[in-house]
């Protein structure tokens, strides 16, 4: 059963009922259900399917193509001898079962893997699309996890693919909503704070959510998962970046790197601390991990584009490094005895910020400015001998002149503001004034988990104030 993808959905049925020739890019990080997709929307149109094979020969590609024009034609055929002589097979078997009142689907599926390198698949691809697919009642669908290599070599490829991708999906984990939707599927009925556990232990990665079993609690599923010899994602981080990556020792130092910084780390200071040179190569490592959506860039406020920051916002990644690769504990209990220490209790201060800057559409809406253009910020200004200094992890500046100074809070009961920290509150916005010289108005909006007991200290100063409820919203 499909859970959201709604506008995915739409944009491949869009692509299917096209009068011409389509070439549709579908990109997303590993395990997050692109195959799943595209095999359920076009189940009845896939004509001819193939999946490229990892760390497989291109001999072996070419073999397992022989194989899927096989299973089209029901006979028996020769292995081609390169690719030109491969689609020219394609083409031929294809010609006598083509339709004119309905178009079918040609599936490649992780790509990367496929087009094995020296050996020019994209190029007779390519041919393949200019030549003849083009004219026919035909969509190709080119899917891959290694999102950048798609994005370069077809999306942005200056070859015989160029502006050929007539269409492009890029598939996301799922957002809070559409998690707590799968979990109602299989009958699972966690809270939704048990649901944020779930979420800041692995995020909203589809196949990650499969391993969740019911009848056991979040904390009982977070332990069988991540801490087990046989859990899932006990091991997950040691095979998920080389699945993606050619050479993925520089991501893994980036992640690491990263890891360790809550607040983020710019460009040059992530290059030192991950210990990776400078120059093109490195920017090819945060742009791949960025379009993977293991990493996320923005700009603090009031800087320049180039002072951009770098972000780990792979929920997984985050939780493996911090907890499950050194782990202490062993054993049934393990995750119980992590979440009563305060370290664990800080940590997750910083995951429940980074979920909701996952979640801005839900925010934007909770706070009735869906319509309104927003651009979301962090502001950092370092201490001097003269000045304090200020950070604030996440604000919102809206283009109706309104800028909202978030104060998130990730607690397992209401939150009580008292006289200092309301006096707190009060000085770092007045800071922020001044230190920004902004002429929008300043509201100070708290994000807590089951919302603020209003008393003295707090009247006049919040304005809203949001609650775990509102990153459920669709």
């Amino acid at each position: 059963m499909l859970i959201g993808r709604k506008k995915e959905i739409q944009t491949l049925n869009t692509a299917l009922a096209s009068p011409k020739g389509e070439m549709i890019a579908v990109i997303g990080r590993r395990r997050v259900g692109k195959t799943f997709l595209i095999r359920t929307i076009y189940e009845k149109d896939i004509i001819f399917e193939q999946t490229g094979v990892r760390n497989a020969s291109n001999q072996d590609q070419l073999r397992t193509f022989a194989g899927a024009i096989k299973r089209l034609t029901g006979q028996p055929v020769t292995v081609p001898e390169d690719w030109l002589a491969a689609f020219s097979m394609l083409r031929d078997a294809l010609e006598p079962q083509l339709k004119t009142d309905k178009k079918q689907v040609i599936f490649f599926d992780e790509l990367p893997w496929l087009a094995v390198k020296g050996h020019k698949f994209l190029d007779f691809l390519g041919h393949f699309w200019n030549s003849w697919a083009a004219q026919q009642n035909l969509l190709i669908v080119l899917c891959g996890s290694a999102s950048s290599w798609i994005i370069q070599k077809v999306i942005n490829d200056k070859g015989g693919l160029h502006n050929r991708v007539t269409r492009y999906l890029h598939l996301k984990p799922f957002t809070l909503a559409e998690t707590e939707k799968y979990l109602k599927t299989r009958h699972i009925t966690f809270t939704r704070y048990q649901i944020i556990q779930i979420y800041m232990a692995f995020g909203g990665v589809p196949l990650y959510l499969e391993a969740i079993e019911r009848g056991k609690s979040a904390i009982q599923n977070i332990n069988d998962i991540c801490f087990s010899d046989t859990g899932l994602l006990k091991n997950e981080f040691n095979r998920l970046y080389p699945a993606l990556f050619e050479k993925p020792d520089k991501h893994i130092a980036v992640i690491r790197a990263l890891a360790k910084k809550r607040i983020g780390l710019s460009r040059t200071q992530l290059i030192q601390t991950a210990k990776i040179p400078n120059g093109n190569s490195a920017t090819k490592v945060l742009e791949e991990l960025e379009q993977s959506d293991f990493i996320m860039a923005y700009h603090p406020f009031g800087k320049k584009k180039k002072d951009k920051i770098y972000r780990l916002t792979d929920e997984y990644s985050l939780f493996y490094l911090k907890f499950i690769e050194h782990a202490t504990y062993q054993g049934e209990g393990t995750f119980m005895q992590l979440s009563q220490l305060q370290e664990f209790k800080i940590w997750s201060g910083y995951a429940y910020e980074g979920i909701c800057m996952k979640h801005v559409a839900q925010i934007k809406k909770a706070l009735g400015v869906s319509g309104v253009y927003t651009t979301t910020f962090s502001y950092l200004k370092k201490a001097t001998e003269d000045e304090k200094g200020l950070q604030i992890d996440m604000l919102l500046e809206r283009a109706d002149r309104v800028i909202n100074l978030f104060e998130i809070k990730f607690y397992n009961t209401e939150f009580v503001m008292n006289k200092a920290y309301a006096e707190q509150l009060r000085a770092r916005m007045h800071l922020f004034m001044r230190l920004s010289k902004t002429r929008h108005q300043v509201l100070m909006t708290m994000m807590t988990t089951f919302g603020l007991k209003h008393n003295m200290h707090s009247l006049g100063l919040v304005e809203p104030v949001l609650t775990l409820e509102d990153l459920f919203l669709e």
